[in-house]
């Protein structure tokens, strides 16, 4: 495979993760409402917080030197995000 190729693969997969992570947020509720676009980026980037957690749990999974750190940062990550939600749907 060659580098442009594999460069487009990977620009494809994060403009993917952007593009299902601000569906899941609900994207389309600011323009049936006709309000601010806050709690769309608001949500994107919470959700991109948790999915960091998850592959720092991965990467903890296959890892031997560093595992320790990345389960702490992993759940780290993932209990901020559960934060983050929770103070956002008013219930902290």
């Amino acid at each position: 495979m060659s580098k442009t190729t594999s460069k487009m693969l990977t620009g494809f997969k994060y403009v993917y993760l952007i593009a299902f992570f601000a569906l899941l947020s609900g994207f389309f509720h600011p323009l049936i409402t006709n309000t601010s676009f806050d709690s769309v980026v608001i949500g994107v980037i919470v959700l991109f917080v948790g999915l960091a957690g998850g592959l720092l749990l991965y990467k903890s999974a296959i890892s031997e030197k560093r595992r320790m750190i990345f389960l702490g940062g992993g759940f780290a990550l993932i209990s901020i995000s559960l934060f983050y939600i929770f103070q956002i749907t008013g219930r902290i």
